[in-house]
């Protein structure tokens, strides 16, 4: 049996509550002062994959405004890009223009869901790996914690009186604080600017003003959140903590403390180990080391809680103090409460993935994606609108014709110019006019577009009233790729006089 000497709990004394009279109400505050939270360093499986979510994640919010993808020579190479002056959002391959923001929508649905099944599944696996929240105040720890020293380091530090040693080691968290905000918000404008030229006008003062305002307020948000509030973002400003518990079953693998077996808690001592004596108490020695790594400062022996954002640094934290006093490990483990309840009954246990909850929520996902994916294969390269003028709705002619104006809108979505033929269907039209523009031979118009843009375009059309059926006569426009053959109509309507027909 490996023997360690044990640990004095490094946790700070909690206050005893002041119990009042009747008459003492209006002495009592209404508000709690923060206890801030210093969490300790550890090591092991759940520290080391949040260490790798990190770099994962922050590798790729900063690597990919500097991924190209070569769209052709009038489109942006950036391969991730909101472009903001041309209204496109460009992902890789697909292009989505204002007019799709359903397939925005849709993104959200399946994220949505998504998170749903996650839930279900593993708890909060998203706010203890993946929330940019989390990401970020780990980060911030990381720094903080290398300047400052440790848990005990830091709690020394800020209980101490204002030296040089404590005005340089904070002077210089914070100086790094807001440089890594700065690099967030520097690169958050990346996604909507290409990603080389705004960064050599952002550092040259050639950037617009738009662009230094997102940074500040992104800088100035990333170090309020991830500096300052910590933990107070996920249990008083995020809502998910509080209707989590509708996604989650007793089958949810969550951080579960075994109290069957930790209970009844103590400390043990050094000469019982030596003797190998069996403690009379359960197997959690009571060393706080599970609530000293807790990045929001909860006991997870008090089982599931709000503020638990399902990290497991705990169990890291537990079981490295398990082995140090020979105990099995996991006494705090990554686990269902249904598991939990069957080993303290000695019963098997089970990982069941499939159920109906894990399913429905599978289902809607795939629903929605199948959804999204047959939408992005078959959409439309080609679009038309029109709008009628509405002051006047038309104009008498001197040869008693009465015209209509109407305004023309082509989106091409490819990246190639296209040409496309306009005519006329469902009136008889004595007169068909396209601004600046002559008429092919049978009447119809060629319309040339640029890539991936809209061409705007002025048109006329006169009829005979006697022709018309009344006030509103329906008919349509059509245009026509002359390369591919496909065409795209909209239907609108030619206002005129009421006749006597």
């Amino acid at each position: 049996m490996a023997m360690s000497t044990l640990q004095q709990p490094d946790i700070e004394p909690k206050n005893v509550p002041h119990i009042v009279d009747e008459g003492d109400y209006d002495e009592v505050p209404l508000y709690k002062k923060r206890d801030k939270v210093y969490p300790k360093r550890v090591s092991g499986r759940f520290r080391n994959l949040k260490w790798f979510a990190l770099i994962a994640l922050l590798g790729i919010y900063w690597v990919v405004p500097w991924l190209r993808w070569d769209r052709g020579p009038s489109a942006p190479d950036q391969a991730v890009l909101i472009d903001m002056d041309l209204g496109r959002a460009y992902f890789f391959f697909i292009e989505i223009w204002p007019q799709e923001v359903y397939y925005i929508t849709g993104i959200l649905i399946m994220a949505a869901v998504g998170l749903f099944l996650a839930t279900s599944l593993f708890g909060r696996i998203w706010c203890g790996y993946a929330c940019p929240q989390t990401v970020w105040t780990d980060l911030f720890m990381l720094v903080e914690r290398y300047i400052q020293g440790d848990r005990n380091a830091r709690v020394r530090l800020d209980k101490s009186k204002w030296t040089l040693e404590k005005i340089w080691k904070i002077s210089a968290t914070h100086v790094a604080w807001i440089a890594i905000s700065m690099a967030t918000g520097g690169a958050f404008v990346l996604y909507f600017h290409d990603a080389p030229t705004v960064m050599v006008d952002i550092f040259t003062g050639n950037a617009s003003f738009g662009t230094y305002v997102t940074i500040a307020f992104l800088t100035g948000s990333t170090y309020l959140l991830a500096g300052w509030a910590r933990e107070q973002v996920c249990t008083y400003m995020c809502p998910w903590p509080r209707f989590q518990s509708a996604m989650l079953d007793d089958e949810s693998m969550i951080v579960t403390y075994e109290s069957w077996r930790g209970e009844t808690r103590g400390p043990i001592k050094r000469k019982n180990l030596m003797r190998g004596e069996v403690p009379e108490t359960g197997h959690c020695i009571d060393c706080h080391a599970c609530v000293n790594v807790c990045p929001t400062g909860i006991d997870i022996r008090d089982g599931l809680q709000m503020e638990c954002i399902g990290c497991g640094l705990c169990i890291d934290a537990c079981n490295e103090m398990m082995d140090k006093v020979g105990f099995p490990r996991d006494l705090v483990r990554f686990d269902s409460v249904q598991n939990s309840q069957l080993r303290a009954q000695g019963k098997a246990t089970r990982v069941r993935i499939i159920r109906p909850r894990t399913i429905f929520y599978a289902v809607l996902l795939v629903l929605v994606a199948s959804v999204m994916m047959f939408g992005l294969a078959n959409r439309s390269v080609l679009e038309l609108n029109v709008l009628r003028d509405r002051n006047p709705l038309f104009v008498a002619l001197s040869d008693g014709d009465v015209r209509n104006g109407y305004t023309l809108k082509v989106l091409n979505k490819e990246q190639a110019e296209k040409t496309y033929v306009l005519s006329l269907e469902g009136i008889d039209a004595t007169d068909f006019q396209i601004i600046g523009l002559t008429p092919n031979q049978d009447g119809t118009y060629d319309l040339d577009v640029a890539p991936d843009r809209v061409g705007s375009f002025r048109v006329f059309v006169a009829a005979d009233p006697q022709t018309l059926d009344g006030k509103s006569t329906p008919f349509e426009f059509t245009v026509t790729d002359k390369e591919t053959g496909n065409t795209e109509t909209y239907d609108t309507v030619f206002a005129g006089p009421e006749n006597d027909r």
